[in-house]
């Protein structure tokens, strides 16, 4: 079931949602949940529980700033309070907190499934390896950003992004083909 409010330009949404329409938040959530919760798993390791979190904390903080403030460039918004959210928690982390690693738990896949797992786990691997400036660059890429909203979201020249997004690929091609021998 569609409302009116599917059609309305983010920046409407959280106007409607400042004037006390709070289906104009369950909008915006549909619209960001599985970007942002793509790019947290990234950021975050593949540690989908502590990718919750900080997905609920973004919402939250978006929404604060939301009321403070007009927002001109909510999608940008969205990623760069996840993106200094991840920072924050990955500090909190390295101060000594344990992160649970969350395994699938399920039995032993088929051989398909077990080949499939192994390279995505190759792939997770290596952008792990990969520095945080580059890794952060793929991720907004990969949760689905333009270039430009890559660029506008961490504050860089749009062709500082590319070349980021062109290390990155000779990078992973390299450590995937090391990986491979």
């Amino acid at each position: 079931m569609t409302s009116p409010l599917d059609t309305k330009s983010d920046e409407a949404l959280v106007e409607a949602w400042k004037r006390g329409q709070l289906a104009a938040f369950d909008v915006l959530y549909a619209r960001y949940e599985r970007p942002l919760f793509g790019f947290l798993v990234r950021q975050l390791s593949g540690d989908r529980a502590e990718a919750e979190d900080v997905l609920h904390q973004t919402f939250l903080s978006v929404l604060r700033e939301a009321k403070s403030r007009d927002i001109v460039r909510v999608k940008s918004l969205f990623f760069e309070v996840a993106r200094n959210a991840c920072a924050n928690r990955r500090r909190t982390l390295q101060r000594g907190e344990a992160v649970p690693k969350d395994e699938s738990g399920t039995a032993a896949p088929p051989d398909e499934l077990l080949m499939k797992h192994q390279a995505s786990a190759q792939l997770r691997r290596a952008l792990e390896k990969l520095p945080t400036t580059l890794n952060e660059v793929w991720s907004l890429r990969a949760a689905g950003l333009s270039y430009d909203e890559v660029a506008k979201t961490l504050g860089l020249p749009l062709g500082t992004v590319k070349s980021r997004l062109h290390e990155v690929v000779t990078r992973l091609r390299e450590e995937l083909r090391n990986g491979l021998h």
